[in-house]
C-alpha cells in the first residue's frame, strides 16, 4: 500500500476568491498569493493518486492564521474524506495562538472524522512552537484525541523559498524534548534533524518522531533517503509530496533512485504510514 502523508486540498471557491482568501489568512497570502501557485481540489488529487499507484493520502490545511478560513478549509477536507473513504485521510489545521478556540475547532474536527493535526507552519502563524506554556494545551488535546501532530520545518542553509521560515532543527529538538509523549511528524525531513540523531541525545528524543518526504525533490539528491534511513531507520520515515507542489510521481522517483533494500522502501512507501494512522 502507498500512502503519501504530506498533501494539501483547497475548497474549490478558494480559486476564485484566491485575492480575498490571500488578505484573510496570512499563511495562504505567503504561499499562493502568485496565481501561478496550484491550488488542488479533492477530484484533483485523486486522479495524481490514480496515475501514480497511490492507495491513500493525508490531506491538510496550510497552517492558518484567519479562524474563519481554517474551519471552512477543515469542513472541506472532512467532507471529502467522507466522500471517499479509505482514499483520504484528513487532519485538521489550527492555530495554537488562537487558545481555547484552536481546542474548540480540534475537537470539533476530530468528532467529524479528523485523524491528526496539521500542518503548523509556526512562524506565519505567530507562535513560538518552542514555548512550552503556548503549545501545551493543543499538545495535551492532540495525545487524549490519539492524534498525531504534523508542523513544517526548514533548513537552516540552502536556498531561500515562499514559506520557509525558521523551524529548524534547533526548534524542532526543543518542541519535541517538551512534549515527548506527543506522536510529532516534522515535515520536509525535518530541516536535516534526523542527521543529528549521531548524537545519542538526539536519537533518544525522537522515539516518538516521524520524518515527511515532503518537496524532498526541491531540497535534496535522491542520497538524502539513504543517508537519513541510515541513521534514524526506515521505520521513521514517511513518504510525503506537498501536492499539488509536487506530483507524487516525482517523489516516488526519487525513492527509486535511492539505494533502500525492498524492505526499506515498502516501509517508507506506506507500511509506516499505515500503522501510525491504525489502517
Amino acid at each position: 500500500m502507498v500512502i503519501d502523508f504530506h498533501t494539501h486540498l483547497f475548497p474549490p471557491a478558494f480559486q476564485q476568491r484566491r485575492e480575498e482568501v490571500c488578505r484573510n489568512d496570512a499563511t495562504f497570502g505567503e504561499l499562493y498569493a502568485n496565481p501561478k501557485a496550484a491550488l488542488a481540489t479533492a477530484a484533483q488529487l485523486v486522479a495524481a493518486m490514480d496515475a501514480s499507484g497511490v492507495q491513500a493520502a493525508v490531506v491538510m490545511g496550510v497552517g492558518w492564521t484567519h479562524l474563519p478560513t481554517a474551519q471552512e478549509a477543515n469542513d472541506y477536507l472532512l467532507q471529502a474524506s467522507s466522500e471517499m473513504p479509505g482514499r483520504l485521510i484528513p487532519f485538521c489545521s489550527v492555530n495554537p495562538a488562537w487558545g481555547d478556540a484552536a481546542l474548540r475547532e480540534l475537537e470539533r474536527c476530530a468528532a467529524l472524522g479528523a485523524r491528526g493535526v496539521g500542518e503548523l507552519h509556526p512562524d506565519i502563524q505567530g507562535f513560538d512552537i518552542t514555548g512550552r506554556a503556548v503549545m501545551a494545551p493543543l499538545m495535551a488535546s492532540a495525545k487524549a484525541l490519539g492524534l498525531p501532530l504534523l508542523t513544517h520545518a526548514s533548513e537552516p542553509v540552502g536556498h531561500l523559498y515562499p514559506g520557509k521560515g525558521k523551524t529548524t532543527p534547533e526548534r524542532l529538538w526543543a518542541f519535541i524534548q517538551n512534549f515527548p509523549e506527543n506522536t510529532i511528524v516534522c515535515a520536509h525531513w525535518g530541516g536535516g534533524l534526523p542527521f543529528y540523531a549521531l548524537m545519542p541525545e538526539v536519537e533518544e528524543s525522537l522515539r516518538n518522531v516521524y520524518f515527511d518526504t515532503a518537496a524532498s525533490p526541491f531540497l535534496y539528491r535522491p542520497q538524502v533517503f539513504d543517508a537519513a534511513v541510515a541513521v534514524v531507520g526506515a521505520q521513521r520515515v514517511l513518504l510525503g509530496t506537498d501536492y499539488p507542489l509536487l506530483s507524487p510521481r516525482r517523489v516516488i522517483a526519487q525513492l527509486e533512485a535511492s539505494s533502500l533494500s525492498v524492505e526499506q522502501r515498502t516501509a517508507v512507501l506506506g507500511e509506516n504510514a499505515a500503522a501510525l494512522l491504525g489502517l
